[in-house]
């Protein structure tokens, strides 16, 4: 797994090249190529991006022509065959890229090559994909990740750290919005957005947060949604949803959860995206939001459209550092970074003979293992259910978690009859 002499070498690969690789994989890719990873367990360690998968293999050729020396350029494969093309040429890890209903086939192929693997979000749409996962990466001594950036947001870091220290005290009810502007659903996802809906694409992030953060055993999904501007009024595509779910904590309370996503916002919304948040607890309030912690700034001939009157410059951003060296940095790459170096304490933290001990500890890191997944998967798979009854007009249907018919069972109203979307436990 390393290369000639004492130089520690992790391979990676990549699965897609949208926009996502563009704002926070590419960036990651050309810095680590730069200056290494290091951390004191492993020492310097090199990580090249040697190989990148996708289906016409466009994009990729492109940024190879125009900016390739960056990374030290790659191999690029196309068509359905990339995957298996790229795993053989030997990597370690790999980052899945790709819109979120073609994760479970990439990731499995993956895995199968046993390849570390970290995917966006959400991993994968059904617990039973999750599942086949999870063992997977189980059976050949890998690790399996998934992409929660924010996560590393200062905001939520901040307020998980006074939860996780008892000072604010039991949550009672919170709200999440999160809306995307119409070049997400029109232009970057045009190609994938038929038949999905943004809260499967976003909420999933505020899924995890909550789930992460404040424990609990997940009860009960429901949801609804508006189209008509994305797809037809009646299709499977959707405009904005609004889901919520209920939590129970250990002292047998609950806690109601309504996270409402769209992306049908306007393109001259003065901020990328808006996004906020709002958790009740016993003996405080936490309130973020995205602009209004922010900067404004205004320029003639360029914004809101080619540069946004509110930045998020914790995300990701540009800047020319004091010393005068250009830099790209924020939450979005450092969980990428973050995932490297697991990889690289797994692989170069110590003698092999205690690698399987290594292993088991980045598996416990609950933040982004796969098998913490579940209730944020199951929320995703109750959620999809729910809005494609919905478009067959069939609303108002509730996912009950763990009931006594199983895990994730879906109820009619006006029915008897109940749909086991997956029989395990969750």
């Amino acid at each position: 797994m390393s290369s000639a002499g004492n130089e520690k070498t992790l391979k990676a690969g990549l699965v897609g090249f949208g926009m996502i690789v563009d704002e926070t994989y590419r960036p990651f890719f050309e810095t680590v190529h730069e200056t290494a990873l290091y951390q004191r367990s492993t020492g310097p360690v090199e990580v090249s991006l040697d190989a990148v998968a996708t289906r016409t293999g466009s994009r990729a050729e492109k940024y190879l022509a125009e900016r390739g020396d960056k990374v030290g350029g790659f191999q690029s494969f196309a068509g359905e065959n990339a995957i298996e093309e790229m795993t053989s040429t030997g990597l370690n890890f790999a980052c899945v890229a790709s819109p979120d209903d073609r994760h479970f086939d990439s990731c499995k192929r993956l895995l199968e090559a046993g390849t570390h693997l970290i995917v966006e979000k959400p991993s994968v749409l059904k617990l039973q994909e999750l599942d086949e996962l999870v063992a997977l990466a189980d059976k050949n001594n890998v690790t399996a990740k998934v992409v929660y950036h924010k996560l590393f947001d200062p905001d939520h870091k901040k307020m998980r750290t006074l939860v996780y220290d008892n000072i604010l005290k039991h949550v009672n009810s919170g709200y999440c919005s999160l809306l995307e502007p119409k070049a997400i659903s029109g232009k970057q996802f045009a190609q994938w957005i038929t038949g999905r809906n943004p809260g499967t694409y976003v909420a999933v992030h505020y899924i995890k947060l909550i789930d992460y953060t404040f424990g609990g055993k997940l009860k009960t999904v429901t949801a609804t949604g508006q189209r008509g501007l994305v797809g037809d009024k009646d299709g499977p595509t959707w405009d904005s949803c609004q889901l919520r779910m209920i939590y129970e904590y250990d002292s047998g309370r609950e806690a109601a959860f309504d996270i409402h996503t769209s992306w049908v916002t306007p393109d001259n919304f003065p901020g990328y995206v808006e996004q906020e948040v709002s958790f009740r607890f016993d003996n405080g309030l936490w309130n973020g939001h995205s602009r209004k912690r922010g900067v404004e700034c205004t320029v003639e001939e360029k914004t809101p459209f080619e540069l946004k009157n509110s930045m998020n410059n914790h995300f990701n951003a540009t800047f020319i550092e004091p010393w005068n060296e250009r830099s790209q940095r924020g939450y979005g790459i450092e969980v990428i970074e973050q995932f490297a170096k697991e990889v690289a304490e797994i692989e170069f933290g110590g003698p092999e003979s205690e690698r399987q001990a290594r292993l088991e500890k980045i598996r416990s890191l609950g933040y982004n293992d796969l098998s913490a997944d579940r209730q944020t998967v199951a929320t995703v798979q109750a959620l999809e259910a729910i809005l494609e009854h919905q478009a067959a007009g069939d609303p108002d249907c509730v996912v009950r978690v763990n009931d006594e018919k199983g895990g994730l069972v879906l109820y009619r109203p006006g029915s008897d009859e109940a749909e086991v979307l997956y029989d395990g436990t969750v």
